[in-house]
């Protein structure tokens, strides 16, 4: 079996592609070199077109036109409907329209920098609370025209792709690569195809110790990791602040959970699944995570697997086994 296993920068984080087709050799076939190259131009397109960090990007242009409904390029389409989507799917907790205060926050930049003590921002971070959606439900407005080929979004909002883009990134890319084993990993979003074969070992890695916290196998569909712990700073004012706002205050939320891990049909499903059972909190993280499955990791470092999880763990490994 030919194999290519290619790391790379992408949408300000790491990005990696594992291909495999059923031609025999070392060296990776030119149908997996071909698929790369165009997997990789795909995403440097998307970055350029729906990032919030970039003044000429397509996405700040939307912000900029006072226009409710403009023509847009097909991949700003698939973001906008996807925002719409995620709005629907989330209650309103996963929110594309809160750009202008994940900036205020001090998100305002590709995430370069080391994250502050986990543990510090802990003790210092306000009561821990289940995050709830604004009442204003701006990601309302967000739609699509596909016959027109135009979006619609509340003029003025500042929006940002965020995890969003970087699930529906990788489900771009899959889509791309029917018929080969695959996986996709855009910023921890990770879409995944068996090619014929047994399912992928997932593995989970704890937020405090970089251990693996669980592991499991999953043959297709999507996995996604929502967490407080990479991008974690102290905000102007010396309190601790990360990119999971709660779109009823602004504010980065503190629900008692480090990390969230989902399994979706998608990556853009498991990105969106992920986030609300972070923003949830416990509770609410598990009625989330119910009918597909996940993994939790509390503030007092406790891993919780979700049944569902599990029982779908074991039917891949059965799968496995007969594979092999």
């Amino acid at each position: 079996m030919s194999l290519l296993d290619r790391h790379f920068p992408t949408m300000g984080s790491h990005g990696r592609l594992v291909l495999a087709d059923r031609v025999a050799g070392p060296e990776p076939s030119p149908r997996l070199e071909h698929a790369a190259a165009d997997a990789q131009a795909l995403l440097v397109e998307l970055e350029r077109r729906w990032t919030r960090f970039d003044s000429a990007s397509d996405l700040n242009a939307l912000t900029d036109d006072a226009r409710s409904e403009l023509p847009a390029h097909e991949h700003v389409r698939a973001l906008i409907r996807a925002g719409a989507w995620a709005g629907r799917l989330s209650g309103g907790l996963v929110d594309m329209t809160l750009g202008a205060q994940l900036a205020q926050a001090g998100y305002d930049r590709h995430w370069a920098g080391e994250p502050a003590p986990l543990s510090e921002a802990l003790a210092a971070a306000p009561p821990r609370a289940a995050a709830s959606p604004h009442p204003a439900a701006r990601w309302q407005a967000l739609g699509v025209d596909r016959r027109a080929g135009t979006i619609r979004r509340p003029p003025g909002v500042v929006l940002d792709s965020g995890g969003l883009g970087k699930g529906l990134a990788a489900d771009l890319v899959a889509a791309r690569l029917v018929g080969l084993r695959f996986i996709v990993d855009v910023g921890g979003d990770l879409a995944l195809g068996h090619g014929g074969g047994g399912p992928h070992e997932v593995v989970v890695t704890h937020p405090l110790t970089d251990e693996i916290a669980h592991r499991f196998h999953l043959g297709g569909g999507g996995v996604a990791t929502s967490g407080i712990h990479r991008r974690l700073w102290l905000d102007e004012h010396g309190a601790p602040a990360h990119h999971l706002l709660d779109p009823s205050t602004g504010r980065p939320a503190w629900t008692g959970l480090l990390a969230a891990t989902a399994v979706g049909r998608s990556a853009l499903e498991a990105e969106v699944l992920a986030k609300v059972a972070l923003l949830r909190g416990p509770r609410g993280a598990r009625r989330a995570l119910a009918a597909l499955g996940g993994v939790l990791v509390h503030e007092d470092g406790a891993v919780e697997v979700i049944p569902a999880l599990q029982r779908a763990a074991q039917h891949a490994v059965r799968n496995l086994a007969a594979v092999a």
